[in-house]
């Protein structure tokens, strides 16, 4: 399935991780603001250099595994963010996360990636289905599920970091 990348818009570029996207990598997953929301934690370079070579290597879309691609700037190449996918067991719905550097955000280029993301998975996967969960304290990442078309599926309680939150499930289907 890596046929499937690089896949480009005006602006970026979805593409594997590699070991040169280190700095950037470690820069933008080091940061607290980013990591709030996030299901990650920031890593040490050997830890971070472990992932990104995993993840340059491991096969996209198997079920109940996590993949993350990068989000890069189109004309240079830089790693700006990267989107986690992962193909659910049943291979009909996947989930989506997306992190973006704090200097390239407010731009629409995070909702440019992940709308070509999932644009990408249903072009090269049977899945009917694409869910993103956020935190319902997350504005940002609400404004962007919303803009690029996914609608508010439902709102649960959930324990997140040891703490009592509320998560909203926003989801679009394939359009046929």
């Amino acid at each position: 399935m890596t046929s499937v990348l690089p896949r480009s818009t005006a602006r970026i570029t979805l593409r594997r991780l590699v070991l040169k996207d280190l700095a950037d990598f470690q820069a933008y997953r080091s940061c607290e603001e980013l990591a709030r929301y996030q299901g990650w934690v920031p890593q040490t370079d050997i830890e971070a250099t472990e992932f990104l070579n995993e993840m340059h290597t491991l096969e996209l879309f198997q079920p109940d595994v996590w993949s993350q691609i990068g989000i890069a700037e189109a004309g240079s190449g830089r790693l700006i963010g990267d989107i986690g996918i992962c193909v659910g067991a049943d291979k009909l719905a996947a989930q989506i996360g997306f992190t973006l550097a704090q200097p390239y955000q407010g731009k629409g280029l995070a909702s440019e990636a992940v709308a070509e993301a999932i644009a990408m998975l249903f072009d090269a996967t049977p899945i009917q289905r694409v869910i993103g969960i956020t935190d319902s304290r997350n504005g940002a990442s609400i404004k962007l599920l919303q803009q690029i078309g996914m609608k508010l599926s439902s709102t649960d309680k959930a324990i997140f970091r040891e703490q009592e939150c509320s998560e909203h499930t926003y989801i679009i289907d394939r359009r046929n």
